[in-house]
C-alpha cells in the first residue's frame, strides 16, 4: 500500500529566485500593480504607503533584507534535501493558476492532470516588464526548450476515482495545448526544487483566485484529508508526498494571518485553517488555500519543520509572507 512519507510547503515568490541585490528592485512593480489590502480590499500602492505604520520603512533596512534574503535561500537548501533524502516514487503538487492554461472559458476548482508527463517550456517575454522582472520570471521555466516531466498516471488516475467517490467534483486533463506547458506554481518546482531530480509528480490545480468558484477553506482541508485517504488505498507500494506550492501573504504582508496559519499548522488546528476569514484569502494571499488542503492531507504526519520570514521589499509593506515548512514520518 501506498504511504504519505512527505510533505512540503513552500511560497514560490519570484523573491526565492533572486539574488539579495534584486529584492529592492521590486518596488517597480508594486507601485505599478493593483492591491488588496489585509482586508481584501482593493487599494493603490499609494494608498498603501499613505496607510503603513512608520515603523515599516525600518523593514526594508539593508542588514534586515540581507538577513531574511540568507535565511530563504537556507530554507530552500533544505526543502530541496528534504525531498531527495524523502526517495519519493511520486510527488502530489498543489498549486494554483493564474491565467496560465485556464481562462474566462473554462475554470475548474479542483482539477487532477493525468497525462503520463507535463510539458514546461521556455517563457514568452513581455517586452513592458523590466528586465529584472524577465530575468527573475525566467526561473521557473525551461531555458531553451521545451521539457516533459513525468507524471505518475497512475496515482492520478487512483486519486480521481477515490475523490469523486468521496463527492468532490473533479476535472481532469491529460495534455496541454501545443504552444503551452506548466504554470509557475509547478515550475518552481521542477526548476528550483527538483534541479533536474525528477520523481514523478501528480498536479492538483485549486482556483484559488478567481471567484465566484474558488474553494472555501474548509473545502480545501477536506479535500487534502479525501487525498491522504486516497494515498492510503493506493495498493502500490509507494512513497509519496505532498506539496503546497505558493502564498503565504501578498502583495500585502500580513504577519498576523501569516501567523495565525503557522500556529494552526504547527498545533495540527485544523478548524482553525478551515474558518480564516475568506476575505483575506484573495489575490495572492489566496495561495493558503494549497496549504490548507496540504494540512488536511496531512493531519497524520508530524511537522517536523518550519519558518516564517516577513518578505518586506517597500516602505508600502509590500512583498510576500515567505513560508517553508516540512512534515515527515
Amino acid at each position: 500500500m501506498a504511504r504519505l512519507v512527505l510533505g512540503i510547503g513552500i511560497s514560490h515568490t519570484p523573491m526565492l529566485n533572486a539574488e539579495l541585490e534584486d529584492w529592492p528592485l521590486f518596488i517597480e512593480a508594486d507601485r505599478a500593480r493593483a492591491h488588496l489590502d489585509k482586508d481584501g480590499n482593493s487599494v493603490s500602492y499609494e494608498d498603501l504607503l499613505r496607510a503603513a505604520d512608520a515603523a515599516t520603512a525600518g523593514q526594508i533596512e539593508p542588514e534586515k533584507l540581507a538577513a531574511r534574503h540568507g535565511a530563504a535561500m537556507s530554507n530552500l537548501r533544505k526543502i530541496r534535501q528534504a525531498i531527495r533524502a524523502a526517495a519519493l516514487d511520486a510527488l502530489i503538487v498543489v498549486g494554483d493558476d493564474q491565467d496560465e492554461l485556464y481562462g474566462e472559458t473554462n475554470i475548474p476548482c479542483v482539477l487532477i492532470y493525468r497525462g503520463e508527463t507535463i510539458r514546461n517550456v521556455p517563457p514568452v517575454h513581455n517586452p513592458n516588464r523590466p528586465e529584472w522582472a524577465r530575468r527573475l520570471s525566467a526561473k521557473y521555466f525551461e531555458t531553451e526548450s521545451p521539457r516533459d516531466y513525468p507524471v505518475d498516471a497512475g496515482l492520478a488516475h487512483h486519486l480521481i476515482e477515490a475523490l469523486i467517490e468521496q463527492e468532490f467534483d473533479i476535472a481532469t486533463a491529460t495534455n496541454l495545448a501545443p504552444d503551452q506547458g506548466e504554470g509557475h506554481a509547478f515550475g518552481f518546482v521542477h526548476n528550483r526544487l527538483l534541479q533536474g531530480d525528477a520523481p514523478p509528480v501528480v498536479p492538483i490545480f485549486l482556483n484559488t483566485y478567481f471567484p465566484p468558484n474558488q474553494a472555501s477553506p474548509r473545502r480545501c482541508y477536506r479535500l487534502g484529508q479525501a487525498i491522504s485517504a486516497a494515498i492510503a488505498s493506493y495498493p502500490e507500494a509507494s512513497r509519496v508526498g505532498i506539496l503546497a506550492s505558493g502564498g503565504l501573504s501578498h502583495f500585502t504582508v500580513d504577519e498576523e494571518l501569516d501567523g495565525e496559519v503557522m500556529r494552526a499548522l504547527r498545533e495540527k488546528d485544523g478548524e482553525a485553517l478551515c474558518t480564516l476569514p475568506p476575505n483575506k484569502l484573495n489575490g495572492g494571499s489566496s495561495e493558503i488555500r494549497n496549504w490548507i488542503c496540504a494540512a488536511g492531507a496531512l493531519e497524520d504526519v508530524p511537522l517536523s519543520w518550519m519558518d516564517y520570514q516577513p518578505g518586506y521589499r517597500t516602505p508600502a509593506g509590500t512583498g510576500t509572507g515567505l513560508g517553508f515548512a516540512i512534515w515527515s514520518s
